[in-house]
């Protein structure tokens, strides 16, 4: 076990779920789920915050799971997600004339060059969320990803900034800290999502990882290793169950049901003549419910979200084709039937979805695989970049903390998992490879260029 490293736990404050997890990294650079809990989400509409009290209540819930998972664990600071449509971004420029032009360039005049970025003018009741590099320039070289270590008189780059609604923030900060926690950072969800479920092959062949929540649909596009554009669609899951229930005249929980058994993004997919009964209420007669009706509305919806997605990707003039990664879905939303056709179709890009388990270690159990949780293990993995970047102070976790059994899978036998023998020796190959940081990637732009020759001499 690995006790030098921190434990770093992810709280992921979301319209349906809320989720608390707690991660810390094993020898290999893989992420070990130390604890695990989850609750029911009633105070958060869009991704906002709205009653305080409620999504206390639900993070105490997902807290007291967390620790019923694992008594051992402590818990008194988090990484938080954060989403809603009140999120913007801006793209800014930003240079410094260096003092000292004899010198190499040093992290601490990069560090200054992205603090003078949160100086930028923004309208007032919004606030900066954070400032990300996407290339720099050195007097007239262009496109450089890591300055340090260059020569130059002026140093520059461009920035991606996002920001938020002051009150909306202030919301999030005042439930998390109501609830004795600490809020260690806000990171913009579709972020979180990405680092989760992508590699360092899609970043650089360039992906759009579309995130479909209950309350928000959370999209970041990565071009050439660079952060190219931010979006968040306030349209999710929750929408669709509220359409099946208008549309068909049932009760949201049956329409929540529905959407997850039978439900098709595709009315084409869906049988003619399939129906579901469902029982009337308080002696009313039974109900039929047409399978195909049901995908009817569930395309409309779906349409109108990847329609959103298309026209964010033309307006970063991504479309057509760029995107050799295509498009990646995750969140609780992508599980739906027949998406991956229709993104593609109304996308023209290929897509696939993504699970959250490019940097879970070996073994933990199938629940925590599931793209619901991408967010979640995003954020811990943020909060790695932080602690390996020296980002900010962390505790070393000496305490005997290991992976409670039930957070393990029980082998399977290699048949039944369908895999064959040059599979499994495969993934046991990519399980052992520790994923560079993907954050430190594209959040600072700037990997430590003598990182690698260090790690070869020990």
């Amino acid at each position: 076990m690995n006790h030098e490293q921190p434990i770093i736990v992810g709280l992921d404050i979301g319209t349906t779920k809320i989720a608390a997890i707690a991660g810390r990294k094993n020898e290999y650079g893989k992420l070990e789920i130390l604890g695990f809990g989850r609750a029911n989400s009633n105070g958060v509409k869009h991704g906002q915050v709205l009653n305080i009290d409620e999504t206390i209540k639900a993070i105490q819930m997902a807290l007291d799971n967390c620790y019923a998972s694992n008594p051992n664990l402590e818990i008194s600071e988090v990484y938080v997600g954060i989403a809603g449509h009140h999120i913007k971004s801006l793209q800014t420029r930003g240079d410094i004339v260096r003092q000292n032009t004899d010198g190499e360039i040093t992290r601490r005049e990069i560090d200054q060059l992205i603090a003078d970025q949160y100086k930028t003018y923004i309208p007032a009741g919004d606030q900066i969320i954070d400032v990300i590099p996407q290339e720099f320039t050195v007097d007239n070289f262009q496109n450089i990803p890591n300055p340090i270590g260059y020569g130059g008189v002026k140093v520059g780059a461009n920035f991606h900034i996002i920001t938020g609604d002051k009150n909306a923030i202030r919301n999030i900060n005042r439930a998390v800290e109501k609830s004795n926690l600490h809020t260690k950072d806000l990171v913009l969800q579709p972020l979180a999502s990405a680092a989760a479920v992508m590699g360092q092959e899609d970043l650089e062949a360039g992906v759009a990882i579309v995130d479909i929540g209950g309350g928000t649909t959370d999209l970041a596009v990565f071009y050439e290793g660079i952060l190219k554009h931010t979006a968040v669609i306030p349209f999710g899951g929750e929408n669709i169950t509220n359409d099946i229930k208008t549309g068909l005249g049932v009760l949201k929980t049956q329409a929540e049901q529905m959407k997850v058994q039978f439900g098709s993004a595709l009315s084409n997919e869906a049988k003619a003549n399939a129906y579901i009964t469902i029982p009337g209420l308080r002696g009313m007669p039974a109900k039929e419910i047409s399978v195909k009706n049901l995908a009817n509305i569930i395309q409309a919806r779906m349409s109108e979200i990847m329609d959103f997605v298309a026209y964010h990707l033309k307006q970063v003039g991504l479309d057509n084709r760029m995107l050799n990664g295509g498009i990646v879905m995750t969140g609780g939303g992508s599980q739906l039937r027949h998406l991956i056709q229709l993104t593609e179709y109304i996308t023209g890009l290929n897509a696939r979805i993504g699970y959250p388990t490019e940097h879970l270690a070996a073994g933990h159990i199938e629940e925590l695989a599931k793209p619901t949780y991408s967010t979640c293990i995003g954020l811990i993995l943020k909060g790695y970049s932080d602690y390996e970047h020296n980002r900010k102070d962390f505790e070393k976790d000496f305490r005997r903390v290991e992976v409670p059994e039930h957070l393990k899978k029980v082998e399977m036998q290699h048949e039944e998992a369908g895999l064959s023998e040059e599979q499994i020796q495969q993934e046991r190959v990519r399980n052992r490879k520790g994923m560079k940081d993907f954050w430190g990637k594209f959040k600072d732009g700037i990997i430590d260029l003598f990182k690698e020759e260090e790690d070869q001499k020990l």
